[in-house]
């Protein structure tokens, strides 16, 4: 996918306000128009001119794209980064507008996700929208963690900016991915005196160094010895709520799946640790070690390829 720049589609500077990247997108919606135009490929110049304008017309869409867009230029090979858009606050008027399934594959990959569907009015203040990055731990024992949320606004210039709040947030025992925590009056406020909306954020867990979590499911790729697999052990496991010992069966093999029930994160029910065996070979680094590997070489009498 390469990277799209709208600026240079409306043929205006980053700093742009909103009042200039208007008029630049009505004179180029009136000089590709398809039913006047006479420009060579005007279908799908006024569809790159409507894309580009739909996202800079947008506050929240432009301060997206500025600080994700930053240093890439036009055609460049591009791929958002994991989580580019955790810590991001949306409103609701950040979802993808009318027509937007003819924009491209960058603006969908972009913008697809953001914000929710829109409403009817309300005199109530809409609800935002917020992607949240939480450490594993947090869901096996509960905690108050403060929550910095960038929020797109727009200037006294007219052009999109960010600012940052922070909340103290409340984080259940057992969250899960994907779960919404609500902070009620958090959101746009309401209309003469009306309520504010809420504010909803949407919960993932930071990349672990050891666990993948699936649902409430922990799975972890578990190291063993030779001799753990081959006469079976006894093995403990930190995980983030305390640790649990494992019976390794005499004669794992590497691939080999083992399950704890109720070890995942915690809930109703609560997930399971699944394990994946790994045989770790020591190394023959010293005469002793190579003296051990010879004799097994000639006592065992294995063959790891025998039938194949």
């Amino acid at each position: 996918m390469q990277f799209k720049d709208y600026y240079q589609i409306l043929g205006v500077p980053r700093e742009a306000t909103a009042d200039e990247i208007k008029k630049a997108f009505r004179k180029l919606a009136r000089k590709y128009h398809p039913d006047v135009s006479k420009e060579p490929q005007a279908e799908l110049r006024i569809r790159e001119v409507n894309e580009a304008y739909a996202v800079l017309s947008d506050v929240e869409k432009r301060a997206a794209y500025d600080q994700l867009g930053q240093g890439y230029q036009p055609g460049q090979p591009f791929q958002p980064p994991p989580d580019w858009d955790a810590g991001f606050e949306f409103s609701t008027r950040g979802a993808p507008p009318h027509g937007a399934a003819d924009f491209s594959d960058f603006f969908a990959e972009m913008f697809g996700g953001m914000g929710g569907a829109r409403g009817g009015f309300r005199a109530q203040g809409e609800d935002h929208h917020a992607k949240v990055l939480l450490d594993l731990d947090d869901a096996y024992t509960g905690a108050t963690r403060q929550i910095s949320l960038r929020v797109p606004k727009m200037d006294v210039h007219g052009r999109a900016t960010l600012e940052t709040r922070t909340l103290n947030v409340k984080i259940p025992k057992g969250v899960r991915e994907g779960q919404i925590i609500r902070l009620a009056g958090q959101g746009a406020p309401g209309m003469g005196g009306d309520p504010a909306g809420d504010l909803l954020l949407a919960v993932y867990f930071k990349p672990h160094p050891r666990f993948r979590v699936d649902g409430r499911d922990l799975h972890l790729s578990l190291p063993v010895a030779p001799w753990e697999a081959a006469l079976g052990a006894l093995i403990p496991i930190d995980l983030p709520g305390g640790s649990v010992n494992v019976r390794i069966p005499q004669g794992a093999q590497s691939g080999k799946r083992l399950r704890v029930r109720g070890k995942g994160i915690p809930g109703e029910p609560p997930g399971d640790l699944l394990l994946t065996v790994q045989i770790a070979v020591p190394p023959a680094d010293t005469p002793r070690a190579r003296e051990i590997y010879e004799t097994m070489a000639r006592e065992l009498a294995f063959d790891p390829r025998g039938g194949h």
